[in-house]
């Protein structure tokens, strides 16, 4: 059933204000750079010192040159690309990104790690290696990797996938597995590559032996994946395009009817199969919003409607270009998504001119129940990306057990993983200390793949390059909400 832009006014109308926040206890926002009820051009300051007890105090720099972090907290580096080792004596791969943790056997924990290599493996000093029945495409670099931790500390890693290109996000399964997105759809012949790219592949952290020939599951398309949740009392699966030249989607994909979920029933699905569509948005008053970015308060809603994919596969036009103005709502650096809530936390990273209005970071709330987006965090233009303090260009991200947000910065200058209350104070929890660049022009990666082990007590998180996986702990707190 569509909900047209008539029925959510209507609903508008007859809720009043109490639509403005559906689906949310509060508003997310405030902090450095970050705006709550404000317009994305009136950013105000606030100083550690006015956090009001949120968050775990300022970071002290490392001496060792990679993670600074609050008092009382420590890290580990469990993998580090070039250094440590897999089960088949190959180094780690580099380019950490997306990633999972799952309960594992004998008191272990399993992560799922994508490493986000695109183009020939010539590219690549080390590219996840080409594993006998692992292995999608032998001209491509990317794939997974499978990293046990067990309770004495030891570490192992071995393959999960490989000759996949650009293993951005992805997303965990209700059932304890993990969906890995291609961030690029180069067709095969196109940079070397043998196959088409741009798919979804199932990854399984418990049975190597489901991994083997992979499948890709064109059932969700061929475009540039970010990530992808799934509603585990509905059955939908939402995934989120990053692209632009036009701004790229977030799509739902409902399944077949009577189809059931669980390890491995995905290989059995025709490649057109269930329904892939992208969002129709509305505000209040009923009026088609071309592009997410014109939102500029928190705690805007939208009504959603949902519009059939034509041709998922992208055989001769890409799939965002298969819509007219007016057919679908878009965003710019459509990134991370997490389930939590009853719903599915999506992330803009950033807009710019290619946008009806310039930001530095949204985090959207999708109401699959009221069929509603209401926008929890804003982030204003950051002024200084090189000043430590304002946080900019959010990517990938994870619901805290200790409540709100935790996202993994991909903005430019100083990259933190912080932290967003209920209602709506942020805070820093890490900043990478580690310079990959000069000293007269220094430069830090990116943050990805935040998570938290499955009993809440480590936080996992990765610096992309040159690709380390580390894991946090200490004196976690349950955040103030106000």
């Amino acid at each position: 059933m569509s909900l047209t832009r008539r029925d959510f006014a209507r609903k508008s109308a007859i809720t009043g204000a109490g639509v403005a926040l559906a689906g949310s206890v509060g508003a997310l926002a405030t902090a450095p750079g970050a705006l709550a009820s404000y317009d994305t051009d009136s950013a105000g300051e606030e100083s550690a010192d006015a956090s009001g007890g949120v968050g775990y105090g300022p970071l002290i720099p490392d001496p060792k040159g990679i993670l600074a972090l609050p008092a009382g907290f420590k890290y580990r580096i469990i993998t580090y690309s070039g250094k440590t080792k897999l089960e088949s004596g190959e180094f780690t791969p580099s380019n950490h990104d997306g990633t999972a943790t799952f309960d594992g056997p004998r008191g272990t924990t399993l992560l799922v790690n994508n490493h986000e290599l695109k183009g020939p493996r010539a590219n690549w000093k080390y590219p996840v290696p080409l594993t006998e029945g692992l292995v999608y495409d032998p001209a491509a670099s990317g794939g997974c990797t499978v990293v046990e931790v067990r309770p004495d500390g030891q570490v192992a890693e071995w393959v999960g996938i490989a000759g996949t290109s650009t293993n951005c996000a992805g997303g965990s399964t209700p059932w304890g597995t993990w969906l890995t997105c291609e961030e690029n759809s180069d067709r095969a012949g196109t940079n070397g590559m043998t196959k088409d790219h741009g798919y979804v592949f199932e990854v399984d952290p418990r049975d190597r032996r489901a991994n083997r020939d992979p499948k890709p599951l064109k059932f969700f398309g061929r475009y540039d994946h970010e990530a992808v949740v799934i509603d585990p009392k509905r059955g939908h699966a939402y995934l989120t395009e990053d692209d632009d030249e036009p701004n790229g989607l977030f799509y739902r994909w409902t399944p077949p009817k009577g189809f059931e979920y669980g390890r491995g029933r995905f290989r059995t699905l025709a490649d057109d199969a269930g329904v892939l569509q992208a969002p129709k948005c509305y505000n209040s008053g009923g009026k088609f919003v071309d592009d997410l970015s014109r939102a500029t308060k928190v705690g805007t809603v939208y009504g959603v409607d949902w519009v059939d994919v034509p041709d998922r596969d992208a055989r001769t036009v890409a799939v965002r270009k298969q819509f007219a103005d007016g057919e679908i709502t878009r965003a710019r650096k459509l990134e991370g998504m997490w389930w939590g809530d009853g719903g599915a936390y999506i992330v803009s990273s950033y807009a710019r001119e290619e946008s009806p209005v310039q930001h530095d970071g949204q985090v959207w709330f999708y109401d699959p129940k009221r069929r509603t987006l209401t926008l929890k965090v804003l982030l204003g233009v950051n002024p200084d990306p090189s000043k430590d303090g304002a946080f900019d260009g959010p990517d990938n991200i994870t619901v805290s057990p200790y409540g709100g947000l935790i996202l993994a910065e991909d903005g430019e200058g100083v990259s933190h993983l912080f932290g967003a209350t209920d209602s709506g104070r942020t805070y820093p929890i890490a900043r990478n200390d580690l310079n990959v660049g000069t000293e007269e022009e220094p430069e830090y990666s990116e943050f990805a793949g935040v998570t938290f082990s499955p009993d809440g007590r480590t936080l996992f998180a990765n610096i992309q390059d040159p690709g380390i996986l580390v894991a946090i702990t200490g004196p976690w707190k349950r955040q103030r909400s106000r």
